[in-house]
């Protein structure tokens, strides 16, 4: 597959890898590109009159260069339970494939010059019995970005995170370090300490914001490393 991409991590749950990956979106488009955000597996969907939908995706797909693209290529999977998604797909009875998600990809793929994939909660997040979230990514075979959510203990999960994408032999194409406590103690010290210590490219260190704006997002993150 010839394509542009990238592979959204995180350092847990809940350090902002949706609002990082939509403010990607906005910023590649600002470049000119044609750029679509792809939530292979979601939980904790929403029913709606066409289907299970999940707040994630459709910010995903309200970022993106079209808003016309199937939702179940941006979301292939999308469970209801709001539980981690082995758990889920196992009360669905339903398994995780590789094929079905490279399949959306490579319809996304055909629709865009770049596309953006966020991964659900962190890199080790259990979807099946065995597999876990880095088995999608390697699946996908795109190179990853990792969200450092910035808080008291992130700097360990950060590098504990780092070790487990080298492993895979994924390369890491950068890191974005995402402040989620505004009371965080010596701040810089602690962004630096990650600088030094990721050789990967630090695409931009997002102040703590309550409430998701997207452009204000976009304006910190420098994507020319990943072009």
């Amino acid at each position: 597959m010839t394509m542009r991409g990238i592979f959204i991590t995180g350092t847990d749950t809940g350090v902002g890898k949706t609002r990082i990956a939509a403010g990607l979106l906005l910023a590649l488009r600002a470049r000119g590109l044609r750029a679509v955000g792809m939530k292979p597996v979601s939980c904790g969907c929403t029913l709606t009159p066409d289907g299970p939908r999940h707040d994630d995706a459709l910010l995903l797909r309200a970022c993106s260069s079209s808003t016309d693209i199937a939702y179940e290529d941006i979301n292939p999977y999308a469970f209801m339970p709001a539980v981690s998604p082995h758990l889920a797909a196992a009360q669905t009875g339903i398994t995780i494939e590789h094929d079905k998600l490279r399949a959306a990809l490579g319809k996304l793929s055909a629709q865009a010059d770049f596309v953006v994939v966020e991964g659900a909660g962190g890199w080790h997040a259990p979807i099946g019995e065995q597999e876990t979230m880095a088995d999608i990514a390697r699946a996908l075979a795109l190179p990853v970005v990792l969200v450092a959510g910035v808080r008291l203990g992130g700097l360990n999960h950060a590098l504990l995170t780092r070790d487990a994408i080298d492993a895979t032999g994924l390369p890491l194409a950068g890191w974005v370090a995402n402040v989620i406590d505004p009371d965080m103690p010596m701040l810089t010290e602690n962004i630096d300490t990650l600088r030094t210590r990721i050789a990967a490219v630090l695409l931009g260190t997002l102040a703590y914001q309550p409430h998701f704006d997207g452009e204000e997002v976009a304006q910190h993150l420098d994507v020319s490393a990943l072009l």
